[in-house]
């Protein structure tokens, strides 16, 4: 009778032990378990019954909400890989992933060229064996209705009908019935210094340099008015670089580091003639550049994944900065007047879904736990984002000095999501304005500060700094281009680069603005530090940028 007892309570302890052991096992599993993704970390704060920043409607997946419904084939497919596009002659699907391979490094490191876009536009007017001319004809009152909207708002968005004339070597194009703009933000221009009542003075006029904006179609719309397909282009004047190289060096650098979300830019002259004057006012030598709109997302299509998604023009203006802090910062609609914070400048359904998006996005990028390797921000942040492209687009940027930038001033970036889904998308940062960089600095010594403390600014480059994983690839691509093996930003290679150019453009610098008439090694006389050189060996900021890098660890 004893040892049947016994044998009866030992059944019972072991099958007690059993149901402890599993419930301690399920408790464990369920530790890291993350509830809400892109919410629950977000300082809920003490009335649990608020919505909370991030705490939007997930899809229907319960097994990852984040994940996109149909993971077996979240991306689009090269749908003949044994014969790739010729626009990707790698043969790669851009944005596709690789076994450990982040998303997009099937370019690696190959340069960009107007080749490897492959559209015929790119490569003629973007072509920088020769330096076209190009003229500005307009009527006297067109152009005293440009200089009356730039005196009763300089920072108008308007467009005025004008006549444009492109010669490039031997071609001549005459585009009818286009518009011209004034562009700029703090460096924005009136084109004639003396207002004399607002009106233009025929064969007197005060000019002064200024950026215009250039569309062959805004007033006519049918195909044969653009240029090989392009119909729009920026023209920047070299304003605080008398150099005349900062930003034609810095775009250039990107796409021969392979980054190529960096637009197109090459010299050009400009002259603009008033109707009325016995001659055309020479403007002298100016960048001409590809705006980033939807036209520059078609022609990379293949590389981005989708020319369907939601562009974003993101600045530092009244309204405040573009830190991606807040979700209900200022965000509009581009509409050829206004001024928004985060501009949307194309959207592929609608307006609403777009703004919607965006502020999704904000608000993972400030509510998800970050810090550890395989956290909510870092599991997410891989799925959205091509994290090699970013960091390697970065280190460029920094490499540069670009101190008026997301990180540091939380300003001058474009954001494109390939996709219109809130969740299911890939994010891209595209590099804009880079006129001061190379020692030109309103900040700190760009040369000298250090690369992992960039700024404090922007919220998505220091979350991303928290990585090891994304700090090394970050700080290899700066130490690869200052390393002369490869003869990107190294000081005898990048001199190089610079004297070419400019022996290109010297006998084109006079101008009849009377304004920027030499060119000069230095930087903008407002910098922080005003001794940085270029051309020269002494004090030259790539040697001291490389110093800089190289102690990186």
């Amino acid at each position: 009778m004893w040892a049947h007892n016994f044998q009866k309570d030992d059944r019972i302890i072991m099958k007690k032990l059993l149901l402890l052991i599993l419930a301690s096992a399920v408790i464990f599993s369920c530790e890291g378990y993350d509830k809400f993704p892109g919410a629950d970390e977000f300082a809920p704060g003490k009335n649990d019954s608020e919505q909370t920043p991030g705490d939007s409607e997930e899809p229907d997946n319960p097994e990852n909400p984040e994940e996109p419904t149909n993971p077996e084939n979240p991306e689009p497919e090269n749908p003949n890989p044994e014969n790739p596009d010729p626009e990707n002659p790698g043969g790669e699907t851009p944005g596709g992933e690789t076994p450990d391979t982040p998303s997009g490094s099937g370019w690696n490191y190959d340069p960009v060229t107007t080749a490897t876009i492959g559209h015929a536009g790119i490569s003629y007017i973007w072509d920088e064996s020769v330096i076209p001319e190009i003229t500005i004809s307009i009527t006297k009152d067109e152009w005293n209705n440009l200089l009356a909207a730039y005196d009763k708002n300089s920072h108008n968005k308007e467009y005025f009908p004008c006549d444009i004339t492109y010669k490039k070597g031997n071609d001549t194009h005459t585009l009818y019935g286009s518009g011209v703009r004034l562009r700029g933000n703090t460096s924005r221009r009136r084109p004639e210094a003396h207002k004399n009542d607002g009106k233009h003075v025929t064969n007197g006029a005060d000019w002064q340099h200024c950026h215009f904006g250039i569309n062959f179609k805004k007033f006519n719309k049918d195909g044969k008015y653009d240029i090989q397909g392009i119909r729009k282009f920026n023209l920047k004047w070299f304003k605080d670089d008398p150099c005349y190289v900062r930003e034609l060096f810095c775009y250039d650098l990107f796409r021969r580091a392979g980054i190529w979300t960096a637009a197109f830019d090459v010299y050009c002259r400009v002259w603009v003639h008033v109707e009325g004057d016995s001659k055309a006012a020479y403007y002298g030598v100016y960048e001409m550049i590809e705006p980033y709109d939807d036209k520059y997302i078609n022609k990379r299509k293949q590389l981005f994944g989708s020319a369907d998604g939601n562009l974003w023009k993101c600045s530092y203006d009244s309204h405040g900065p573009a830190d991606l802090r807040s979700p209900d910062a200022n965000m509009g609609l581009d509409n050829d007047k206004d001024d928004f914070t985060y501009e949307c400048k194309e959207y592929g359904s609608t307006y609403a879904d777009a703004k919607a998006q965006l502020q999704d996005f904000i608000k993972k990028i400030n509510g998800k736990a970050h810090g550890t390797p395989g956290d909510s921000f870092y599991t997410w942040i891989k799925q959205v984002c091509d994290v090699e492209l970013l960091m390697r687009t970065y280190a460029v940027s920094v490499a540069v000095g670009m101190w008026d930038d997301l990180w540091n001033n939380a300003n001058n970036y474009y954001l494109y999501f390939n996709s219109n889904d809130l969740y299911d998308y890939k994010v891209f940062l595209l590099p804009y304005d880079y006129d001061n960089s190379l020692g030109t600095s309103n900040t700190y010594d760009a040369a000298k500060q250090d690369p992992y403390n960039w700024g404090d600014k922007g919220v998505l480059m220091e979350r991303m700094m928290e990585y090891e994983e994304f700090r090394n690839i970050y700080r290899d691509e700066l130490k690869r281009l200052v390393d002369p093996a490869y003869g990107l930003m190294d000081t005898e290679s990048a001199r190089q680069r610079i004297l070419d150019w400019q022996s290109k453009i010297q006998n084109y610098i006079t101008n009849d603005t009377g304004e920027d008439m030499e060119i000069k090694d230095r930087p903008a006389s407002w910098g922080r530090v005003g001794d940085y050189r270029l051309m020269s060996t002494s004090n030259n900021y790539f040697t001291e940028k490389a110093n800089t890098i190289n102690k990186l660890r």
